[in-house]
């Protein structure tokens, strides 16, 4: 597949307090993968893939490349206010750099977003990135809302107002979530949400941040869910859609593994009535025991989130309660006993994930759970507060997101990178062509 290259040189863009974004005629575009700014290699770059977002960050100076020095330099607009700027990539795609700027005194913390970097050339924004993942299910045009919301309405007047489709109600058309909205246009993969409590404090929780530092972007569900509630939505979905996914763990929620019980239970109740459709859980893995109870009960897969293999860094963004690692990593050896799919929900940062030493832990992984599956998703977060709650030596220049993969894909043949959960159909057409003598890589 041919990669397009701009002609010209990568322009700075920087953002001007209406909101507009323009390039600056000479700066260049720089990145920052964990060390200092820095140029943007020519392998590096992407057009913005469409249906992303642009971003200006206030409170914050726009830092390019000087062309005559190739040295970094902040940009004060010249007596104009001027604001960085920055990509939040589509769903599938994942960022290799991060944006450059300089943060002012006093500037407020950045909402849970990634933000890459981005630049201007030949008539077209650009960006750092690659495509992990060719399953279009949540590419942005194709969710027309005004179809969206007469299917909203349909879905719940056939399902008789069942609380946990109401509940999606929201999520689809105040939250935007493509999972919700899918579950009511009736295709690809329908969210569960179940769990108002948690056992991890994450760092960047999108439904619940106490301290007030920066908003949650989503609100937990709240009332107790019934199973036989859960359930008729798994079947429902099932029902409707060749090869649907169903799925515990949403950003709607806590961690799923808290409501063990009435997981257990809606597991039952759908396989009780169906073996057709994929049961999966998003999770971070923490009670193993409960995973065990699940697998035995008809869970097809699992996806654990995992920002990094080495504890402390682990820790650092996870702060877990009342489990470890090692916890979250006997939970997947449990789904692989029993044949379900592995896969980890990797919240990748430039400057942690691409080290050598991220590399060597992941592989210890690989090798010790037979992990399946990598699906590479952006950590959505303020990049200076996520290293400033990283120890010491944590951050620093790495390979680079595509080399690593790279490195993997190489050492781990039979590895799949994607982004979404794949149904039971599509993973276990994956171990027939291993078993045939055909490797993987990509979904």
């Amino acid at each position: 597949m041919s990669v397009l290259r701009p002609r010209e040189p990568v322009r700075m863009v920087f953002a001007r307090p209406d909101g507009k974004i323009l390039d600056h005629p000479d700066l260049l575009l720089a990145g920052v993968g964990g060390g200092a700014p820095r140029p943007v290699r020519p392998d590096e770059l992407i057009p913005l893939p469409r249906g992303s977002d642009m971003f200006s960050l206030p409170g914050r100076r726009p830092v390019g490349i000087d062309p005559h020095t190739g040295t970094a330099m902040a940009w004060d607009g010249g007596g104009e206010e001027v604001y960085g700027a920055a990509a939040f990539l589509a769903p599938a795609w994942t960022l290799f750099l991060h944006t450059a700027y300089s943060t002012l005194p006093h500037a407020p913390t950045l909402p849970l977003f990634a933000y890459g970097a981005l630049g201007f050339a030949d008539d077209r924004f650009w960006t750092t990135g690659r495509r992990v993942d060719e399953d279009i299910r949540q590419d942005p045009w194709r969710f027309d809302p005004r179809r969206l919301r007469r299917q909203v309405t349909r879905r719940l007047t056939e399902m008789s107002n069942n609380p946990v489709a109401g509940s999606l109600q929201r999520c689809a058309l105040e939250y935007n979530c493509r999972a919700a909205q899918n579950y009511f246009i009736g295709r690809h993969e329908a969210p569960l949400p179940t769990s108002s409590s948690c056992n991890s404090r994450c760092l960047g929780c999108i439904s619940l941040q106490p301290d007030g530092e920066f908003p949650a972007s989503h609100e937990r569900v709240r009332r107790p869910r019934e199973a036989s509630d859960v359930a008729a939505v798994a079947l429902d979905h099932i029902g409707r859609v060749p090869q649907g996914v169903v799925s515990f763990g949403q950003g709607c929620e806590g961690e799923p593994l808290m409501s063990g019980d009435l997981l257990v239970e809606t597991v039952r109740l759908v396989r009780a009535a169906t073996s057709a459709g994929t049961i999966n859980l998003n999770t971070n893995g923490s009670r193993p025991d409960v995973v065990e109870r699940l697998c035995a009960a008809g869970l097809d897969a699992i996806r654990v989130s995992i920002n990094s293999l080495r504890e402390p860094i682990y820790n650092a963004y996870y702060r877990p309660v009342d489990y470890s690692l090692q916890d979250v990593c006997r939970s997947l050896l449990s789904v692989a006993a029993h044949g379900g799919l592995r896969a980890i929900n990797y919240l990748v940062f430039p400057g942690v994930t691409d080290t050598e030493e991220e590399l060597e832990a992941l592989e210890e992984l690989i090798g010790g759970s037979d992990l399946e599956m990598i699906q590479m998703r952006n950590l959505n977060i303020d990049p200076e507060l996520y290293r400033q709650q990283l120890p010491p030596g944590s951050v620093r220049e790495g390979m680079g997101l595509g080399r690593f993969m790279d490195r993997l894909a190489a050492r781990h043949p039979r590895l799949r990178f994607g982004y979404f959960n794949p149904a039971k159909e599509i993973f276990r057409s994956w171990r027939r062509a291993e078993r045939a003598g055909h490797g993987g890589q990509s979904q």
